[in-house]
């Protein structure tokens, strides 16, 4: 099958609308639509998606959309099912019910091509303690199928301001550099079109949350789209990030 490229509808076919807030700085929240666009221009979409954990259903009737360019914060309390959700959308896990699509393909026809436009960072950095920063990280690029070389490497580890550390055991670091390690892999996957990304502001400091707000703003001036989680109010102003509350499909 072959893959819709990415980008927004210009044409009359339009798509449902599905509401999010946006973040206002300095002023309450307001709600705001996500663009219209034909199904093949979103990068994601759940449709009627139900999720589970255990034999506890955790949401059902759920609808979200990610466009080019987007960035969304998924927001929600503890144990509504924030991470589920995340790994329904990333195929690491099968909804009770509906479907995903990316690009308007579903997810389960996408095949290998539709899982590499795609990344996922989970709240655990998946580095391993006996590698060096630098070989942990082209481990996680090889999981992906991709051959980075040390200077690409130790330039992706520079935008996330550990390229000092590069070889240095994971095991001495900070947990701090651990996630800025993982996040890494964030530099060498601008191309992506989808990014996952669960608690990605864990642990970092305000350097780190400005390395990790530039890479968002760059992978969305290239027209990708990113769901992430946090329990603070994310601080980028480039796009400014609407919001998903899973408060309003979770089950009692």
């Amino acid at each position: 099958m072959p893959w819709p490229a990415a980008g927004r509808a210009d044409g009359p076919d339009r798509g449902p609308v599905f509401w999010t807030e946006s973040i206002m700085t300095h002023s309450p929240l307001s709600a705001e639509r996500a663009p219209a666009a034909a199904p093949a221009a979103w990068v994601l979409q759940a449709c009627d998606l139900a999720g589970q954990r255990g034999e506890r259903a955790l949401f059902e009737h759920l609808e979200l959309a990610l466009e080019p360019g987007a960035v969304v914060w998924l927001r929600g309390r503890n144990g509504r099912g924030k991470t589920s959700l995340l790994r329904l959308l990333a195929g690491l896990a099968t909804p009770m019910a509906g479907e995903i699509r990316l690009h308007g393909v579903p997810q389960k026809l996408a095949g290998a091509e539709g899982r590499r436009s795609q990344l996922y960072i989970g709240h655990q950095n998946a580095l391993k303690d006996d590698l060096t920063a630098m070989e942990a990280l082209r481990f996680l690029a090889r999981t992906r199928g991709e051959r980075p070389d040390d200077e690409a490497l130790a330039l992706a580890l520079q935008r996330l301001g550990v390229r000092g550390s590069r070889h240095a055991p994971v095991r001495t670091l900070s947990q701090g550099q651990r996630r800025r390690v993982a996040l890494a892999r964030l530099a060498l996957c601008l191309h992506v079109d989808l990014w996952l990304l669960d608690e990605p502001f864990d642990a970092l400091d305000a350097d780190g949350i400005a390395a990790l707000n530039g890479l968002l703003s760059e992978h969305a001036t290239h027209g990708g789209a990113t769901l992430l989680t946090s329990h603070q109010s994310p601080s980028l102003l480039d796009p400014v990030p609407r919001i998903f509350d899973l408060d309003r499909h979770g089950l009692a």
